[in-house]
């Protein structure tokens, strides 16, 4: 190879770097813009509006008041019917949208806080996982918008599709065991309070820690109690091959109703998930971002 050849191929090299640099640093800038920050933390207080309607939402089903959705569709159709609803949804698209954006700029960046080179890697990857997630929220809040409701907001239907071949039933299963390692996770961060790691505790006054933390607590292993029973149903739908066994956060709640003891156990479940929107209006106003 030539001097001329080589001293080409370190600049090319050298400006690829560069290049890799300069977009990780404009990640980094926006990662951490105002713009990005508030439209997050919007989110969060939106994911908080939708955890306490739903809490509320599973009361009335408890003590047969309604028969309503207990999921994000019936909160979605709780905040939709009342004056200036289809604003406030769509100010929680923007907040979706950016919370969104955040999660994909720390994937993007790293989370630099972390020691060691796996849990950097490991924290990306949930971060881009839950990025995604919030994108998909934001898609069917405005599918919402656009179609005036609709749909159950369950997963029997999709269910049904994917399963329609024993390649799709192992993704159901798959899918299924996520889930429930999803709530494991959920009920170990609130057992273990970990949530608080993620605080600006110093900033929170006394009456806002006495709120925060237990709600987090409580909300975050009750949502993860519920979350872990869906993923079972979704699993249990892939091994016997039946798409109906399928069941999201309405179906797994009202199986719960319909179980011995189901109304106090219905009740426990709506308070711990609208605790869990309370804590997240917390966490909208003093999360690290």
């Amino acid at each position: 190879m030539s001097v001329q050849t080589g001293g080409r191929l370190r600049h090319a090299v050298t400006s690829g770097g560069d290049a890799g640099s300069q977009a990780k640093g404009a990640a980094r800038r926006a990662r951490h813009s105002r713009t990005v920050d508030i439209t997050a933390r919007i989110g969060l207080a939106g994911r908080g509006l939708v955890y306490v309607l739903i809490g509320v939402l599973a009361l009335q089903v408890a003590f047969g008041l309604s028969n309503a959705q207990t999921n994000r569709n019936g909160a979605l159709g709780e905040i939709k019917d009342k004056p200036f609803g289809s604003t406030v949804l769509v100010i929680m698209v923007i907040g979706f949208l950016g919370y969104a954006a955040w999660r994909l700029l720390e994937a993007a960046v790293g989370v630099q806080d972390e020691n060691g080179e796996k849990k950097r890697t490991a924290k990306r990857v949930v971060s881009a996982a839950r990025g995604v997630i919030y994108l998909v929220i934001a898609g069917s809040t405005i599918s919402f918008l656009v179609s005036g409701g609709g749909g159950s907001g369950e997963p029997a239907p999709w269910t049904a599709r994917v399963m329609r071949n024993d390649a799709g039933r192992v993704l159901v299963g798959i899918v299924g065991l996520v889930v429930v390692g999803i709530g494991i996770g959920m009920i170990i961060r609130g057992a273990k309070r970990k949530f608080e790691e993620k605080l600006k505790t110093g900033e929170m006054g006394a009456l806002a820690r006495k709120i925060a933390k237990p709600a987090g607590l409580v909300g975050y292993i009750v949502r993860g109690i519920v979350f872990g029973l869906a993923g079972v149903f979704v699993t249990k739908a892939a091994i016997e091959f039946d798409p109906k066994e399928a069941k999201g956060l309405d179906g797994t709640l009202k199986t719960l109703a319909g179980q011995a003891y189901g109304q106090w156990l219905l009740t426990v479940c709506a308070i711990g998930l609208a605790l869990f929107g309370v804590y997240s209006f917390f966490e909208a106003r003093y999360r690290k971002l």
